[in-house]
């Protein structure tokens, strides 16, 4: 797991004890924000996802139902989408 990830496990199944979600959409860098974000809102609805311009202040904390897509002025997703 890279150092920068803090949310193994945002999801949890009865069936199989614990469930995996996937948590990082490096597949979604160059893409449109707003389609990367209904991708990603699409794979799991329990995550909060925020379209965000680069250079936009934000809250430091860390949530793991959280994934912030980071978009420049052409709304050009920039940032690899990470759970957190």
């Amino acid at each position: 797991m890279a150092a920068h990830n803090w949310c193994p496990y945002i999801g949890f199944s009865f069936i199989l004890r614990y469930y995996i979600w996937k948590n990082s959409w490096p597949e979604l860098l160059g893409t449109n924000g707003d389609y990367a974000a209904s991708v990603i809102k699409g794979e799991n609805s329990s995550l909060q996802v925020t379209v965000i311009l680069v250079g936009t202040w934000v809250p430091d904390d860390l949530r793991c139902d959280r994934v912030r897509v980071w978009v420049d002025e052409s709304r050009t997703v920039i940032k690899n989408p990470i759970a957190g």
